[in-house]
């Protein structure tokens, strides 16, 4: 069920919070006694049964008192459980970044997102699995171990919030928190057969997040339909007093009744397409078919579709790699060993227990990582590649706004391949990189996007699209993609 469904079943009585919680509980346990599990959720909040109780006990009490409309109105996720990456702070529970350098952390405060859902009633079932520190394509680079694609088991899930996409495919949670970098919840999204969105940079509150890059993460959403989205990005939105970053967001797009929101009509849009996106030499034959067919669509349903020619997205990922591993590098130094996490002490002094911790702690695409962030920053490098990267990135903000200026939405394929086998490319880092070709210049923007399931490959794997609009154009990007959800 969707989160309409389910909030429908609940405030019905033909199902409980508890109930709920319990169904997801099973699930999670049935999946771990099979011979190849999930590994989706890695650690599941047992004592949310309690927030569950709590929930029924307020239905209970406002069924009584006849103020059951006026309380899912006030709290629309009551009893909808939903799962963390593991980036995110839960009050009380681990954040280990699926690192070892921290794996005894644990969070003593709630994220601003996370504080938001709870306070509309939902119900945090468990942390999901992730690439560690999100530096990764594929949820291989665990501390935990990867997570299996649900649809496939033998085949990676996509990253960096591959646990949390597997979480809602599994239906072990109703939706799920991602956090976006370069793609990271679009990317899984698609390899999953789910929606997975990205919102404008700053509509989202960071407090409480984990960072990897700084001016490009934002937490991002997974669900099984357009509304699954919607409803908790209507109660998450905003400006926040801890993050000086965040914004708020024009909600009246995004009105959410019991149909949910309204599709847009699709009649009339201008839609670009961007000839950078059409000669990719790494195209799949299928990813070009199923985009091929999405373009159609738009066509049919009387929206003009042209082609933009946007050179400047020839450099989107060296410039993203450049900025994004650069802000790594500065954000992963305070893990020391002496403020966060594991601490390995000899005795033999502070230099010597920073080394040992963080060769013994980080795994070893975040070293890589790290390093070439750090050589990107040094004296001799900071100003050829630092300063040019963000000058490019200037340069694209202004030119993507520009096409925004002319047209709708961007439209294109989310990743160049449907979905590979796991540990095919768990040693060659740059086709991993490369996965992530479609969906950076998005988080570089600033703008808003989502991948939608739009078709199958011959073997039976998930194809996205993905759908980009304008900053804090959010709630029209999701209606457009209502529109497809139910065409």
């Amino acid at each position: 069920m969707n989160i309409l469904q389910i909030r429908k079943a609940i405030k019905d009585g033909t199902t409980s919070c508890l109930e709920e919680f319990l169904r997801c509980k099973k699930l999670f346990e049935d999946d771990n006694k099979t011979e190849t599990p999930l590994n989706a959720i890695i650690e599941f909040f047992d004592d949310s049964s309690k927030l569950a109780e709590k929930a029924d006990e307020e239905i209970a009490n406002a069924r009584k008192n006849g103020t059951l409309d006026e309380l899912f109105a006030k709290k629309p996720l009551l009893g909808v459980s939903f799962a963390v990456k593991d980036n995110i702070s839960v009050r009380g529970k681990s954040c280990t970044c699926c690192s070892k350098i921290l794996d005894t952390y644990i969070s003593p405060y709630n994220a601003t997102v996370i504080q938001r859902l709870l306070d509309c009633g939902a119900i945090p079932v468990g942390r999901a699995n992730m690439d560690e520190f999100a530096m990764g394509s594929s949820t291989e680079h665990s501390c935990y171990g990867p997570t299996r694609n649900p649809v496939n088991r033998d085949y990676a899930p996509g990253g960096s919030s591959g646990g949390s996409a597997a979480a809602v495919v599994a239906d072990q949670a109703a939706f799920a928190l991602g956090s976006e970098t370069g793609g990271s919840v679009r990317l899984p999204a698609s390899y999953c057969g789910l929606y997975g969105y990205k919102p404008t940079y700053g509509v989202l509150s960071r407090w409480g997040v984990v960072a990897f890059g700084s001016s490009l993460d934002q937490v991002g959403l997974f669900g099984n339909s357009v509304d699954d989205i919607a409803i908790p990005l209507s109660v998450m939105a905003g400006k926040d007093v801890y993050d000086d970053t965040s914004c708020d967001l024009p909600l009246d797009d995004i009105k959410v009744g019991e149909k949910g929101i309204a599709p847009l009509e699709v009649r009339g849009l201008k839609v670009a397409i961007p000839k950078q996106f059409l000669v990719n030499e790494g195209l799949d034959e299928d990813v070009a078919k199923t985009f091929e067919a999405t373009k159609e669509w738009f066509e049919k349903n009387g929206a003009t579709v042209k082609v933009v020619d946007l050179p400047i997205l020839d450099t989107s990922l060296a410039c993203y790699y450049v900025i994004a591993l650069s802000e790594a590098a500065s954000n992963l130094s305070r893990f020391d060993g002496i403020r966060y996490g594991n601490h390995i002490d000899e005795g033999k002094g502070y230099d010597d227990l920073y080394i040992k911790t963080r060769s013994e702690g980080f795994g070893d695409e975040v070293k890589r990582r790290i390093v070439i962030g750090n050589y990107v920053l040094s004296t001799n490098f900071s100003g050829d590649c630092y300063k040019t990267a963000m000058n490019v990135r200037h340069r694209m903000q202004k030119e993507i706004n520009e096409v925004f200026e002319k047209f709708d939405f961007m439209i294109c394929p989310t990743c160049p391949t449907p979905p590979f086998k796991l540990g095919s490319r768990i040693d060659d880092p740059l086709t991993m990189y490369l996965s992530d070709f479609f969906t950076i210049f998005v988080n570089l923007a600033r703008v808003t996007a989502i991948s939608v399931p739009a078709g199958l490959s011959k073997d039976k794997l998930p194809i996205g699209i993905q759908f980009v609009s304008g900053a804090l154009s959010d709630g029209r990007l999701l209606r457009l993609a209502k529109s497809w959800e139910v065409r």
